[in-house]
């Protein structure tokens, strides 16, 4: 008898794309590798800047690792786990986002041969877990701890900090500058809290990075005024000053309500009411005795022109954050009613001032008794300079935060990479089995920092690394490389290229976790509806009836 065929089982919508076993992984790894082989040029102090262009035509010129990984739109949905490790360390630390994808993608490249040959993900991730865990308690063991109570030295640790941080950014030219500028930034702020939200930073085309400045207080652009804003005041010494929430302006009778009148002196009567409301609450501020009025909403021009009879200044439609900051630096709070407005909820500074700044016109609130708040106002000459500016001051500003808040540090430039190959390297050759190898091959991954560094600075990689690997097995744990001296390294600790230890930390352990992650993919299934461009969601049924009902025919009665 002839035997039933056996059914087909479908399982999976038609479509549907899987691919699954060792050649997936392989694919996967080699994604990861070509998104590292796109950042590495940019690591360290030579490294090249890369000029991103959007859909829009908008560029951006950047050697920032998260930003350019946010502007490149990467679809391989295994590689955009190392998009989220360069975010995470972004929003943690501020720096070493390059190095943290270098690291995973190097660390899945030494393994790949393993891969080919048939070991067990599961034993390298093992492995790669116990190197980790051996990178971090190395790091504990050896950092450096700068003692907080001697100002002078913990300030000079900051500086140092942040001076490592923008070695590799457009603006190493102006380290010095750059760097005291961002120290005094965050040392304007509660050092309890340390929230870098309260650091402004506004960008002024024109001048030289020479003009940049960093203002104590609160500094923002020139708001839209009334022809009034003139007759005001420009300057103060000591003013009290109010902030609001609330409008200050005549609202057209039609925009509002409608109003049945009997007689003309009825509608007068409204008009008159409308106007008495608006000059009590004038006369409400001016009797607290501000003398710089801001409010999140419009003030009219009937206000303006009344505040510049009294000389008082004010200033409507004031960014929210902006005014958030304002309140932050001369105290007091934001009103939401004119009506009971005590001293208590006024705040004042030593000068307010209206100055131009290249071609904006600036409200600027200095020498504020309560600053907890400042603004960095940067200048330079193309936009997208400004910004990268911006960003490179964003990356220092996070990592003197982390320094402040953990005032561990280690050498940079390539040097605890090094020290920690060379130890995971001596204790991997004390354990039996696969894992000596697996622990080998992070000891080897760990390498590509002051190798890619040398690459980049057009230095010999191979030489400069025997060099290192000599030292350290000396004991000299601090030698890294030197990009600008003729032997290609040097003590980083004595060259004072310093790192807060939280950096180093938080890449290696990213890194590895996302390592570990992708390793754990055998199998992907791509579902056919991902690759059509989504158009929304779909509508309830009954929507389009509904829609058309009552079109080319009367309405039905109901």
């Amino acid at each position: 008898m002839q035997r039933a065929m056996q059914p087909t089982v479908v399982l999976l919508k038609e479509g549907t794309d899987t691919s699954q076993g060792k050649p997936q992984l392989l694919s996967n790894i080699s994604a990861c590798l070509a998104i590292a082989e796109t950042l590495s040029s940019t690591l360290g102090p030579r490294g090249m800047d890369k000029l991103i262009v959007s859909e829009r035509g908008d560029a951006q010129i950047t050697n920032d690792g998260a930003t350019i990984l946010k502007l490149l739109d990467i679809v391989h949905p295994a590689a955009r786990s190392l998009v989220d490790i360069a975010r995470a360390q972004d929003a943690e630390v501020g720096d070493g986002t390059t190095s943290v994808v270098l690291l995973a993608a190097q660390m899945l490249k030494e393994v790949r041969g393993y891969i080919e040959e048939g070991v067990s993900p599961q034993i390298i991730m093992k492995g790669f877990r116990q190197a980790c865990q051996l990178a971090l308690d190395r790091i504990k063991a050896i950092q450096v701890t700068v003692d907080k109570k001697d100002p002078e030295s913990f300030r000079s640790l900051l500086l140092k900090c942040a001076s490592t941080s923008m070695s590799s950014k457009l603006i190493h030219s102006e380290k010095p500058f750059f760097s005291n500028m961002v120290v005094e930034a965050v040392q304007c702020l509660d050092q309890e809290d340390l929230d870098e939200s309260l650091i402004g930073v506004k960008k002024i085309p024109g001048g030289g990075m020479q003009d940049s400045l960093l203002i104590h207080g609160v500094a923002f652009k020139k708001t839209f005024t009334y022809a009034g804003a003139e007759q005001q005041p420009k300057s103060f010494r000591d003013p009290l000053v109010v902030c609001l929430n609330v409008e200050l302006e005549l609202k057209a009778e039609k925009d509002n309500a409608e109003v049945r009148v009997e007689a003309v002196s009825d509608y007068q009567a409204i008009v008159d009411a409308e106007w008495e409301i608006i000059y009590r609450k004038l006369e409400a501020i001016e009797k607290a005795g501000a003398r710089v009025v801001l409010s999140k909403l419009p003030i009219g021009d009937l206000a303006t022109q009344w505040f510049a009879d009294r000389d008082i200044f004010c200033a409507g439609r004031v960014p929210t954050a902006d005014l958030q900051r304002v309140v932050q630096a001369v105290g007091g709070s934001v009103q939401s009613t004119c009506s009971d407005i005590r001293r208590e909820h006024l705040g004042t500074c030593g000068r307010f001032e209206e100055r131009q700044i290249g071609g904006e016109r600036y409200n600027i609130f200095e020498e504020c008794p309560k600053a907890k708040t400042c603004t960095l106002i940067l200048r330079g000459g193309a936009e997208q300079f400004i910004e990268e500016v911006e960003r490179s001051l964003h990356d220092a500003i996070m990592v003197v935060k982390r320094a402040v808040k953990n005032g561990d540090v280690v050498a940079g430039g390539g040097a605890i990479e090094m020290d920690l190959s060379a130890h995971i390297r001596k204790h991997a050759l004390s354990i039996p089995g696969k894992l000596q190898l697996v622990m080998i091959a992070f000891a080897k991954a760990l390498e590509i920092i002051p190798r890619q560094i040398c690459d980049n600075a057009g230095l010999d990689s191979t030489d400069v690394l025997n060099k290192l690997r000599m030292k350290h097995a000396n004991g000299e744990k601090w030698y890294g490389v030197d990009v600008d001296g003729l032997e290609g390294v040097r003590d980083n600790m004595e060259a004072f290229v310093w790192e807060p230890s939280l950096v180093k930390v938080n890449a290696i352990s990213s890194a590895t976790e996302a390592a570990c992650l992708i390793l754990s993919i055998d199998e992907t299934v791509r579902g056919p509806q991902s690759e059509a461009p989504s158009t929304g969601p779909r509508a309830p049924p009954g929507t389009a009836q509904r829609a058309l009902r009552g079109r080319g025919r009367g309405m039905p009665r109901r």
